[in-house]
Parts: structure tokens; C-alpha cells; sequence
């Protein structure tokens, strides 16, 4: 799956054209391969600072209120927005939008179910083995089974959290497992953002996929939550999660996906758990052991590492 840096005259079916046929992310300028990194590390903050605002509200709303909110609310500021147009796509365009949809639903809503039982940094560093795992996969490079070993060890110190040995101690188990859900859906968000990215222009593929999310986030959110959904100052605070959580950090990534190889993003966003982490201490007051601080450290520093062996050459 090539990823080269777009050409300007690129139509919503054109893939984008590289500078050259051997064009890869080590060939690209400096600045040109910062800018994209950069992007990620900004959706990062945005996305997990949004989390923390989630939790917070999820008592006036239930976990799927929430994510029913954030979907709805984030559908219709980028419908609004993009105005994408519904014609001169092909089945194999709608079948990826689609899919991009129900991967966006399935990561927000395992997510969130996960964030209302287990603290908010260890609930994005077991998430964050979906990218993990998607990096090693098609990397096609043995060094990174090391690194990927090393973030495990990191998920066996976290699974102690509070001395219960691998049981996930005083994690809930059920929380850890909706985590580690949310990673495998996150994998395929990774998948088909990148494929949606060069199908459609700018944000139009991101504005459809997210209106499937949040319809088929609606009937659950209702259950849930009811008439609360219709408070105006939860429909308030859900649009500043949507903004937050959806609508800036998808965008970003989206357009960070259009210029670097989807195992690159995937490890980038290994990061994750540190900001999850921040923002869990500054705003939620969750406050991490040192075990737990290793546990996310180790995940992290595999991730760097992975990065570092994938930027000596190409791939596909």
C-alpha cells in the first residue's frame, strides 16, 4: 500500500502520485516528514483529552450515550462542513466508507465502555496493541517481534496492576477485555482511514463514514440513555468530546495517513498511553503506580523502537 505525498491535482479517484516510482517516507524532505508526524502527536493530544471530558459526562449519559453523542455530534459538524457529495463513487468507495464506519463505531463504543470501568492510561495502553499488532503483521521485518515482545512485557506489568498477578489485578476484567477490543477495531480504523483517504477528497470520506457510526451508535445510546441525551448541557459538553475526540483527531489523521505508510502511523500512535496517562492525571485526578508508569513506558519504548527499525528502508 504505497503512500506517497499527494499531488495537488489529485481527484477523489486518483490515487496520489509519488515524486518518483521509488519514493518512500526516508526520501521525503525533513520537513515534509515532520509535518505529518506532527499531525499525529496533535490528534493524539486532542483525542485523549477529549476521553477525559467523556468520562467525566458518562454519569449523566452512560458510556453509550456518550459515544452516541460524540458520533452524532461529530457527524453533523463534518457533514456540515465537507458537504461531500454522493455521486461518481463506485461500490468498492461506498464498501470502504462502510467499513471505515463500522470500524469508527466499534473503536468508540468498546472504548468507552472500557473507560467507564478501568482508568484511562491503562485503558489506552491495552488498546494500543491493535496498532502494535498491526505494525508487526505487515512490517515484514523480524526486529519488530523484539519490539512487540518488549511492549508485551509491558502489558504483563500492567496485567499486575494492584498484585493480582496476570489476573489484571484491580483492572476489571471486562474493562480490559472491552480495551483490548477497541485495539483490534483501532487496527481496522488504521486500515480503512488510510483507503478512505485517497478514495475521497479532503474530509468527504471521514464525513460519510462518520454518519454510518453514528447511526448504527444510535439505537444503543438511546437504550441507555434516554431523554438525557436531549439536556442541553450534556448535548453541550458531548459536542465539545465530538470536536475533541472525533472531528479534529480524525481529520488530522486522515490527512497525516495520506502521507505516511499505515505501519509508521500505527506505531506513532503507540504514544498514546503516555497523553492517556496526562490527561487521565490532570483532569480525572487518576493517579498511576510506578508499576503502572513501567508498564506504560515499556509499551512506549517499543513503539519508538519499532519506528526507528522501520525508517531504514520502504515497504510494499
Amino acid at each position: 500500500m504505497p503512500a506517497p505525498s499527494p499531488s495537488p491535482t489529485t481527484t477523489h479517484t486518483a490515487k496520489p502520485q509519488a515524486p518518483t516510482p521509488t519514493s518512500t517516507p526516508t526520501s521525503t524532505p525533513r520537513g515534509g516528514r515532520f509535518g505529518p508526524v506532527a499531525l499525529v502527536v496533535a490528534a493524539g493530544i486532542s483525542v485523549q483529552f477529549g476521553a477525559a471530558l467523556a468520562v467525566m459526562i458518562m454519569p449523566r449519559a452512560g458510556a453509550a450515550g456518550v459515544v452516541t453523542l460524540r458520533l452524532a455530534a461529530a457527524a453533523l459538524v463534518l457533514l456540515l462542513v465537507c458537504r461531500p457529495t454522493l455521486r461518481g463513487y463506485t461500490r468498492s468507495d461506498w464498501g470502504t466508507v462502510i467499513a471505515f464506519g463500522v470500524a469508527l463505531a466499534g473503536m468508540n463504543g468498546l472504548f468507552y465502555q472500557s473507560i467507564d470501568r478501568i482508568p484511562l492510561g491503562p485503558a489506552v495502553t491495552l488498546e494500543v496493541l491493535g496498532p502494535l499488532a498491526l505494525s508487526v503483521i505487515v512490517s515484514r521485518r523480524l526486529v519488530n517481534l523484539l519490539w512487540a515482545g518488549l511492549a508485551l512485557g509491558g502489558v504483563v506489568l500492567l496485567s499486575g496492576h494492584g498484585g493480582g498477578g496476570l489476573g489484571f489485578g484491580s483492572l476489571d476484567p471486562l474493562g480490559a477485555a472491552f480495551a483490548v477490543g477497541a485495539g483490534a477495531m483501532w487496527a481496522a480504523y488504521i486500515v480503512f482511514s488510510a483507503r478512505t483517504g485517497r478514495r475521497f477528497p479532503q474530509a468527504d470520506g471521514l464525513a460519510l463514514a462518520m454518519a454510518v457510526a453514528a447511526v448504527i451508535s444510535l439505537p444503543l445510546g438511546v437504550a441507555q440513555a434516554g431523554p438525557a441525551l436531549l439536556v442541553p448541557s450534556t448535548l453541550a459538553l458531548g459536542l465539545g468530546v465530538a470536536v475533541l475526540s472525533s472531528v479534529l483527531p480524525y481529520t488530522l489523521e486522515l490527512l497525516a495517513l495520506r502521507r505516511l505508510p499505515a505501519p509508521t502511523f500505527a506505531i506513532l500512535m503507540s504514544l498514546e498511553p503516555a497523553i492517556a496517562a496526562t490527561a487521565g492525571f490532570l483532569i480525572l485526578h487518576q493517579a498511576l503506580s510506578l508499576l503502572d508508569a513501567l508498564a506504560i513506558a515499556l509499551v512506549i519504548a517499543a513503539s519508538m523502537g519499532a519506528v526507528r527499525a522501520q525508517g531504514g528502508g520502504g515497504r510494499e
